[in-house]
């Protein structure tokens, strides 16, 4: 059982083939002309460990960002689904164009083989209408504005990798589970189900990220607007591309953070201090909203490899739950899942 799991960037292709769920072969193509020429190349590497062309996979997975509320779970990919995926791209059009580029141009080079999209939000529909909801005009929802969440497959991911570590079923399991990278979210994990998560409509919302802003009083854009002089495209990068950590002290790398800390620099413990304040406000809501937690989880480059800012997180919590820190394996759940599928294409 071959699988070869994509995720498409702009100018970029991430890749890596699972024999039998075990990865073999991995690599980034960058700075690719077109999609076209990249997955030539990720031919070509296909070579070296005996798959002679794209057509002696038995199945392709790609990461697609956004499912909107269609997709509930992975699909096998048709042109209803492709149309579909498109449609969603107002949605993320930075993820799902170029998601959608990957999934064309395979099917392309390679007509017959199944292809299966893993949508980042896939796990969060199982949110609540109350967790769900915002509180505009109901025909808003009804246009598709609500929290869709993100980082799915990471959170769906960890959360089985905890639920055998603490020796439980998945369902019998509640976890606070905290993706931290440049990107960063937490989910709030019930029954093995997400129920609530920090990034809404857009990965915008929640915790102060790398470059991103998180929460904030909405009437601020409109003072940047009004009262500033910015137009919508420029207040759209300040908040995405120029804010978060970056925005505080300079540097979005959370090591280069952490030792202008160390070299006395006030601005940089400024960004620390409200990096890890705001992550301490969401552990304690959704600590609320579960009532029993039985792991917090820890995952992502900083959740993983960031002893330093665990343990601030960490500090002064009155709650006695076991810490974890799991490696996050989004490519190995996208090869299940599309396991999965082959299995039942078989049958």
């Amino acid at each position: 059982m071959k699988i070869l799991v994509i995720n498409a960037g702009s100018s970029s292709l991430k890749y890596k083939l699972f024999i039998d769920l075990k990865p073999t072969l991995e690599g980034i193509i960058e700075s690719i002309i077109d999609y076209h020429s990249g997955i030539l190349k990720v031919e070509k590497r296909l070579q070296e460990v005996g798959v002679e062309s794209l057509s002696d996979l038995d199945i392709v997975g790609h990461r697609v960002v956004h499912g909107g509320e269609i997709f509930k779970k992975s699909v096998v990919i048709d042109d209803e689904v492709i149309e579909t995926i498109e449609s969603l791209i107002p949605l993320a059009p930075l993820h799902n164009l170029a998601n959608l580029e990957g999934i064309v141009t395979i099917a392309k080079h390679a007509p017959t083989l199944k292809q299966v999209a893993v949508f980042d939000t896939a796990f969060h529909q199982t949110l609540p209408c109350e967790a769900y909801m915002y509180a505009l005009p109901y025909e808003f929802y009804e246009k598709g504005v609500r929290r869709y969440g993100f980082h799915g497959t990471s959170h769906h991911f960890v959360a089985k990798e905890a639920s055998k570590q603490l020796n439980r079923e998945l369902k019998d399991t509640n976890l606070i589970t905290l993706h931290l990278g440049n990107g960063a979210s937490v989910c709030a994990i019930k029954e093995g189900k997400s129920i609530d998560t920090s990034m809404g409509f857009t990965p915008l919302e929640g915790l102060i990220m790398g470059t991103r802003s998180g929460d904030m009083d909405v009437a601020i854009l409109f003072y940047l607007s009004k009262e500033l002089g910015y137009s919508v495209e420029q207040i759209d990068k300040i908040v995405n591309k120029e804010s978060g950590l970056l925005g505080i002290c300079g540097q979005n790398d959370m090591r280069i953070v952490h030792q202008m800390v160390r070299d006395g620099n006030k601005r940089a413990k400024l960004a620390l201090d409200m990096f890890v304040y705001r992550i301490k406000k969401y552990i304690g809501a959704y600590f609320a909203i579960l009532g029993r937690v039985d792991a917090i989880v820890f995952t992502g480059g900083i959740g993983e490899n960031d002893e330093v800012s665990r343990e601030l997180i960490m500090e002064g919590l009155p709650f006695d739950s076991p810490v974890l820190v799991i490696w996050t394996d989004e490519e190995l759940e996208i090869a299940r899942e599309s396991s999965r599928f082959l299995n039942s294409i078989v049958r």
